[in-house]
């Protein structure tokens, strides 16, 4: 029984941890267009329009591209305005699901 206890605890625990709240930083894109290039959508004028676009139109996501992966970007936090922009994103990651529960975004240089 108390082995048992101790697994459930440490489960608990690792999974407290992989749900940390970190800063992730890339470009705010959309999963059509995942690595920021909307040269061949060009549903816009720039690429934030176009990402908009994708994700009004077509049903896409907001996705964090950070120059090798693509996070899928999720929560209350006003994404849309930042589409197109270099962001430092704060919020937690879902490594299985490559999803940023996003709390907070701001933009960067």
């Amino acid at each position: 029984m108390k082995m048992i206890a101790a697994a459930l605890l440490a489960t608990g625990i690792l999974s407290a941890a992989a749900q940390e709240t970190k800063t992730f930083a890339g470009v705010v894109t959309d999963d059509v267009c995942i690595k920021g290039d909307h040269s061949h959508m060009r549903m816009g004028s720039n690429d934030g329009e176009c990402a908009t676009a994708c994700v009004d139109a077509h049903g896409a996501a907001y996705v964090l591209f950070d120059g090798r992966n693509a996070y899928k970007l999720t929560g209350t936090a006003p994404i849309a305005k930042f589409a197109g922009k270099k962001v430092s994103v704060t919020g937690t990651l879902d490594a299985k699901t490559k999803t940023i529960r996003v709390e907070s975004i701001t933009a960067s240089g």
